[in-house]
């Protein structure tokens, strides 16, 4: 390859046009290598942030510049995009800065209150605030894309039937080709039910981006709400009971020759009992006391009245007369007395009074217990009523010594032996009313075909590797051509150009003296065309002598 040196002295001995088209050459065979450089360096951008507000479109810009991070904004500002390498950086340092924040106000909306706002205005912010922070909860959704939230609260009174209850709407916005299932739905009520007091989930009213009523799918005609834990309990049973089929008979069919479909009756209802019962009184010895008290007084002092009470008490004894003549004997009890005698007790001397004794006064109070009983009784909910459940197998495959292959219907005790390992595995009860139903058919679908697995010239992998190589393999080829097929050819060129050698002199002075010949003509060309031209060239010479 020829020298630089004797290349720039070669270009300076080309004429003048040809220097001027060969340094424009070189210059754009350095613009397409140059080029071929720098889309060989340009970084696969990826995006950012898309569907975002003005607000946070430019604080994301700023942020972006601050830590000197390229970006570009896709056709209409929709989405930013950041190089490939720091998507994942740049997002987490982003959400440190709290960014971005969305078009939804949160709590934030109280931080910067103002002194001196009304009591209207506070509750007025509170309540925007708490649509907002609602909106971001059921934002975070996987199928939901943007979600508002419109609370009615009504103003509180002291007067019962003034008073109303709250009540909530939703719009959410969701992702194209996803839905909302019933137990996300659900879930979105009683999110909005239990973040405002005295809100019944009856009352909150949720839509999507196209007017239907979604909340309607989770409240029965009477009102009430369904729970969606009951509906996941009743597909858990019944998923229960048709894997206990298929894994006990699989083993003896084959794998796809069984197919089991189950219905459960589930008993939601719950009630509650509560009983107080009271027994008969029973012995004092076979009862528990509950307390006892006793009290003990005693007087004593001047004597009290003593006697059978009564008017014959109360009177003053007779005279006492002495007895005459011997003593009368003693009559037997019952006896009449005589006449003119007395009892000896008629006739006994009054006797003496005595000292009054103290009066003593006892009392005792005994409680036994109360045999009670309180009973409180919950019944259970969930209880199965009732096992409905219906299996097809699948004939027998057969396969012959040659390879053929035939289908043959089981047999009667085989049947029977498949209906008995179905009745153990679903706990069949015949008194609560289940039912089974085992059937043998030929299977008419056909076998599932075992798509191959992708080659590895077709796998996401490979082709991004591919591009890649392929990317750097085009520069390379382009600067080579450049290099080989353009740049040497020249300088080599230009390295061992010579320019031609001047004319003799007697060729020199024909071709001048042709060049005047020529002039001269076309003077008269000039002048039979246009005289006034000559005429002026003229007139100029001739002020110009003069």
């Amino acid at each position: 390859m020829a020298s630089f040196g004797s290349a720039l002295q070669g270009l300076s001995q080309l004429p003048g046009r040809q220097q001027f088209g060969t340094i424009l050459g070189l210059a754009v065979v350095v613009s397409l290598a140059i080029a071929a450089w720098m889309w060989g360096q340009t970084p696969d951008y990826r995006v950012l942030y898309s569907n975002l507000s003005d607000r946070d479109g430019g604080a994301i810009v700023a942020a972006l510049g601050q830590m000197n991070i390229p970006y570009r904004m896709s056709d209409g500002g929709g989405a930013i995009l950041v190089p490939a390498t720091y998507v994942h950086d740049v997002r987490l340092k982003l959400a440190s800065q709290g960014l971005p924040k969305g078009s939804v106000v949160g709590f934030e909306l109280m931080e910067n209150q103002r002194i001196g706002v009304t009591q209207f205005q506070e509750q007025v912010n509170y309540q925007r605030a708490l649509e907002g922070e609602l909106g971001k909860s059921i934002q975070s959704i996987a199928a939901v894309q943007a979600a508002r939230v419109h609370l009615a609260i009504p103003k509180p009174t002291v007067f019962l039937r003034d008073q109303q209850k709250p009540s909530a709407s939703v719009l959410v916005n969701l992702y194209p080709g996803r839905t909302l299932e019933r137990a996300q739905i659900a879930g979105i009520v009683n999110l909005i039910s239990s973040s405002v007091p005295e809100l019944a989930p009856r009352n909150v009213s949720v839509l999507d981006q196209t007017g239907n009523l979604l909340s309607a799918q989770t409240h029965a005609e009477d009102g009430s709400m369904l729970d969606a834990s009951q509906l996941q309990y009743l597909q858990s049973i019944e998923s229960s009971y048709i894997n206990r089929i298929v894994a006990i008979l699989e083993p003896v069919l084959g794998r796809e020759n069984v197919r089991a479909q189950v219905t459960a009756d589930i008993d939601f209802s719950s009630s509650e009992q509560m009983a107080e019962l009271y027994k008969p009184n029973a012995k004092p010895e076979e009862t528990a006391v509950r307390s006892q008290q006793q009290s003990e007084s005693a007087a004593s002092g001047a004597s009290q009245a003593q006697g059978v009470p009564g008017a014959l008490s109360n009177q003053p004894p007779g005279t006492a007369s002495a007895p005459i003549g011997n003593q009368p004997t003693p009559s037997k009890p019952g006896a009449p007395i005589p006449a003119g005698q007395t009892s000896p007790a008629a006739s006994a001397p009054p006797a003496a009074p005595t000292a009054a004794a103290p009066s003593v006064r006892k009392e005792t109070t005994t409680n036994f217990e109360i045999d009670k009983t309180i009973r409180h009784t919950r019944s259970a909910t969930g209880n199965i009523r009732r096992v409905s459940a219906a299996v097809v197998v699948n004939h027998r495959k057969i396969t012959a010594e040659n390879g053929d292959v035939s289908f043959k219907a089981l047999s009667e005790p085989e049947m029977s032996q498949i209906q008995a390992l179905v009745r153990d595995a679903i706990g069949f009860n015949k008194e609560r009313g289940d039912s089974l139903n085992v059937l043998n058919a030929a299977f008419s679908q056909s076998e599932r075909e075992t798509l191959p697995e992708l080659p590895l010239w077709k796998q996401p992998e490979t082709i991004g590797t591919a591009k890649e190589v392929g990317k750097n393999l085009l520069i390379g080829l382009l600067a080579l051509y450049l290099l080989l097929g353009v740049v040497k050819p020249l300088l080599n060129k230009l390295a061992t150009y010579k320019p031609p050698p001047p004319p003799p002199a007697s060729e020199v002075h024909v071709l001048q003296r042709s060049q005047s010949t020529d002039r001269l003509g076309e003077a008269r060309l000039i002048a039979q065309q246009d005289p006034r031209v000559v005429a002026n060239v003229v007139r100029g010479w001739v002020n110009k002598n003069g």
